[in-house]
């Protein structure tokens, strides 16, 4: 059995915007944030508007999930409770969210066209070190 940490344990950091003549600048995550645990890689996601990316489970990989273009709803899944949680962040709500491993968790684009997601993780990519559920098996209105 895995024992799952509560939905408590994600961490929301708001960062910092920094307006600058020609860009912005957006904040992400460094070495001495409370969150980070290491590195092991970054990548990015598109998400399309309406578009649900359900249900994954990292056993061992904390993410550090930020979305610097549009904005994502997460939804995270207790199992043990039955109990979700979610964090809508973006351009709107500009921080990162820090979720420990053994939460299931997914995403929908709530901006148009498309919005981006950062996972700044701990550990480089693992197949096995995942699991996957189907969108229906977790009983969640998106």
């Amino acid at each position: 059995m895995i024992v799952e940490p509560s939905l408590d344990e994600i961490l929301v950091t708001p960062l910092k915007q920094i307006d600058t003549p020609g860009g912005d600048i957006f904040h992400g995550i460094k070495a001495m944030d409370a969150g980070f645990s290491g590195f092991g890689e970054v990548y990015f996601s598109w998400i399309n508007f309406q578009a649900v990316k359900a249900w994954k489970q990292h056993r061992r990989m904390t993410m550090n999930l930020i979305v610097p273009v549009g904005n994502v709803r997460f939804a995270f899944y207790q199992e043990s409770e039955d109990i979700f949680r979610t964090e809508t962040i973006g351009q709107d709500n500009y921080c990162r969210l820090t979720v420990p491993p053994k939460i299931w968790f997914g995403f929908s684009g709530v901006f148009m066209p498309k919005s981006l997601v950062t996972n700044v993780a701990n550990l480089s990519h693992d197949p096995h070190e995942v699991l996957r559920k189907d969108l229906n098996d977790i009983s969640y209105l998106w």
